[in-house]
């Protein structure tokens, strides 16, 4: 059934009418363009569609498109400001924590979420915070350390 969408996209306000039933992956990919978040399992388990809402990392194949109305969604391509990317963007690369890069946009914002609720935290504490994100290539180890890296830039620590 049509809906009309409104809500505050990578900082813009935006209205589309879609099927408030229709997976807001498929809203932003599909409607939208906006192909950083991924389909991995469609069940929420892996976290490669993962995007934030309200500051919070949430699972976009299962949040429906009238479940962010009014809210403000963000996309890994809402990071990147005036040509420069993201501290977690730059660390992702400058510590080679991707390989294929499937997973990347999802562990990125699900890296900032933790960040934005822990902008100090232990090894410990990103890898139980990034634990429902999986990367098949095993890249973990420097995924860790580039959120370390990350966080201490946010704080100016860099």
């Amino acid at each position: 059934m049509p809906h009309s969408l409104s809500l505050r996209l990578n900082g813009t306000p935006v209205q589309l009418d879609v099927d408030g039933d229709r997976r807001l992956l498929w809203v932003l990919r599909t409607e939208l363009g906006l192909t950083g978040a991924k389909y991995g399992c469609g069940e929420a388990h892996c976290g490669a569609c993962t995007v934030l809402v309200d500051g919070a990392p949430v699972r976009s194949c299962r949040l429906r498109a009238k479940d962010v109305q009014d809210r403000e969604v963000v996309t890994i391509e809402g990071l990147e400001k005036d040509g420069r990317l993201h501290p977690l963007q730059r660390a992702f690369m400058e510590h080679d924590a991707l390989q294929c890069g499937f997973c990347t946009p999802g562990m990125i914002m699900a890296a900032l979420g933790l960040l934005k609720t822990n902008p100090r935290p232990s090894e410990e504490q990103i890898a139980r915070g990034m634990e429902r994100n999986l990367c098949r290539c095993g890249a973990h180890p420097r995924i860790v350390r580039a959120i370390l890296a990350a966080a201490a830039e946010m704080r100016g620590e860099s």
